[in-house]
């Protein structure tokens, strides 16, 4: 959920000062956000965009939120009814924050935080499945990097996304995060041409887009 100041936008643009959970057993609970420019939480109303877009898709699901800033997206899953989070964030600093959340909301017992590059992870650690505690258990995948990453790391984010893709269990949830730089069409899978096709559900909430892949 990190994102670098993008050139359309000046250094405070945007920025929202408060981070809350927006539903579920958590709901208006307010998570700890510092101001670091490192990390910039997903806009609140994209969040919600999202949310009602996967419906009750975290019920019963494990959360992975692979870039996880303040947390907010796995923590916005396990309020809904995610039975576990994993949050990957290389950052330290803002780590102890995903952490400070966590002990917040008392949720201490059903979250694991790895200080890590989630590229790392998807590499060495997600093929043996020894991060993710039950790895029959439909996943619920948020990959919500800076935007950058998207063209700076253009083929390190297609070859994670890829391999999230191939070894999450049948039924689980991806949801990807991008800008209008990202072509939705280079990930594996169709992009959708209407609703009821099969593929990658695409939906612009400027400036972000997201995709949304459900495997059966």
């Amino acid at each position: 959920m990190k994102r670098q100041h993008k050139s359309t936008e000046s250094a405070g643009e945007g920025r929202e000062t408060e981070v809350r959970i927006i539903g579920g057993r958590f709901r208006a609970s307010k998570l700890a956000y510092h101001g670091d420019p490192v990390t910039r939480p997903m806009k609140h109303r994209v969040r919600e965009a999202i949310f009602n877009l996967i419906g009750t898709e975290s019920e019963g699901r494990h959360a992975l939120d692979l870039f996880a800033g303040t947390g907010a997206l796995g923590l916005e899953a396990l309020s809904r009814g995610a039975t576990s989070a994993l949050f990957i964030e290389r950052h330290i600093p803002t780590a102890r924050v995903v952490r400070e959340n966590i002990a917040h909301l008392g949720a201490g017992d059903d979250c694991t935080v790895l200080e890590a590059s989630a590229f790392v992870w998807a590499r060495r650690d997600l093929p043996d499945g020894a991060t993710v505690p039950d790895a029959s258990c439909p996943w619920l995948v948020f990959v919500s990097p800076p935007y950058a990453f998207f063209v700076d790391r253009q083929q390190e984010m297609l070859d994670l996304i890829s391999s999230v893709l191939q070894h999450a269990p049948p039924k689980s949830t991806i949801v990807v995060e991008a800008d209008e730089r990202f072509d939705f069409t280079l990930l594996p899978g169709p992009v959708k041409e209407h609703r009821s096709d099969d593929g990658w559900d695409v939906r612009t909430y400027a400036p972000a887009v997201v995709g949304v892949w459900r495997k059966e």
